[in-house]
């Protein structure tokens, strides 16, 4: 929902009904993760995406439906075997889509939360999805700290599902729990999603050059929430980094243990170190590897600058166990040379971190394309529609 937040809220704002589609569950090759929404608004008009392209004509259809009759639906989509283009995905995979109306009247915490989102405050969205009382289907508890709103349908139910929303949100995953029609720990009958708005992870650049800026353009566009740390004020100004969301005067090693002493620094953290000056990167090496656990570190430099750095990171007492962490030279070998080039580079392998991707061309690895941090259940046989 994060990404067509802006046209819902139009709408909404002005006391109208829209179709939300939103993918829950995927199996196999789904183009799309668990959270990404297509709004219809009244008039016809589309934002966002559920599929890349294979259902969202059939994904329109319902939620035109959905909106006239105010009945929300979970719909499953997969690969007909009498025709795998026809309303399916043809890339293979197999979704989940609950298509909702959303109105003032359904959702009235909704501009609550588009804050909660715009200023990076935790939050998480458990909404019934399925249920054998179809009273149930559509209702939602906004979890926030140890703040809680909205209800289900009975206490029980709202206490278990408040419990594990906030372990999710915790991990920052979306997904689909299980629970007996009452909210028991064990059993069928209530399927809730669960939508967590956690901050966007981080990227931290350090060192303000021309491959910083086109860093942090591609950090932004993948969604990171960037800051750019340059000691220099003469070159880490906005006006050098207009994609950044924020550039820090500072010491590299002294802001990083700032942030990370403030609990700003997490496992979904990167971190970029452009400097390839010692005296700014080892410092600030000195520090990142000693995080307890970050996403990812990078450093430039030609293969001998890296060599120099391991030397005098290994006299800074940093062990081999600590010095494995960081990759440098930073970035895939593509080929490239320009800062754009390269920070597509950086972005791809910090991309192949993520998912476990070993950046090799696609066309000559064998099994499936998308790579997944966590096993999903096998699909069932039976592909039956909600």
């Amino acid at each position: 929902m994060r990404d067509v937040l802006g046209d819902l809220l139009a709408v909404w704002r002005a006391g109208g009904t829209v179709g939300v589609g939103t993918v829950v569950r995927t199996y196999s090759s789904a183009p799309r993760l668990p959270g990404a929404s297509m709004v219809v608004g009244p008039d016809g008009t589309v934002s966002g995406s559920v599929s890349g392209g294979c259902v969202e004509g059939a994904v329109y259809e319902l939620a035109t439906d959905v909106t006239a009759t105010g009945v929300p639906v979970l719909q499953r989509y997969g690969v007909s075997d009498d025709d795998a283009f026809a309303v399916g995905l043809t890339c293979g995979g197999t979704i989940d889509i609950f298509v909702e109306p959303l109105s003032q009247n359904t959702f009235p915490e909704l501009e609550a939360l588009a804050e909660d989102i715009v200023h990076h405050r935790p939050a998480a969205v458990a909404t019934v999805i399925a249920h054998q009382d179809p009273a149930w289907v559509g209702r939602r508890l906004v979890v926030r700290g140890d703040e809680v709103t909205g209800a289900l349908g009975s206490s029980r139910a709202d206490a278990a599902v408040t419990d594990d929303a906030r372990g999710l949100l915790a991990a920052g995953r979306s997904e689909v729990l299980t629970y007996g029609p009452d909210g028991q720990r064990r059993g069928l009958g209530m399927e809730v999603f669960v939508a967590s708005y956690a901050p966007r992870p981080r990227m931290l650049v350090f060192g303000a050059i021309d491959f910083a800026a086109a860093v942090a353009q591609q950090g932004s566009f993948l969604h990171y929430r960037v800051t750019v740390c340059d000691a220099r004020p003469v070159f880490a100004t906005s006006a050098r980094f207009p994609t950044a969301d924020e550039v820090v005067v500072d010491w590299p090693h002294r802001y990083l243990a700032a942030q990370a002493d403030a609990g700003a620094v997490d496992a979904r953290t990167v971190i970029c170190v452009l400097t390839h000056d010692p005296k700014f990167d080892v410092p600030l090496l000195e520090v990142a590897l000693r995080l307890p656990e970050v996403a990812y570190i990078g450093a430039m430099g030609s293969r001998r600058t890296h060599e120099d750095r391991l030397v005098r990171l290994r006299e800074a007492g940093l062990t081999e166990t600590e010095l494995e962490r960081f990759s440098s030279p930073i970035g895939l070998d593509l080929g490239g040379r320009t800062p754009e080039e390269t920070a597509v580079s950086i972005a791809a392998e910090i991309i192949a971190r993520r998912w476990g991707g070993g950046g090799r061309p696609l066309a000559e690895v064998p099994g499936r394309i998308h790579h997944h941090q966590h096993q999903h259940s096998q699909l069932s046989d039976s592909l039956t529609r909600y």
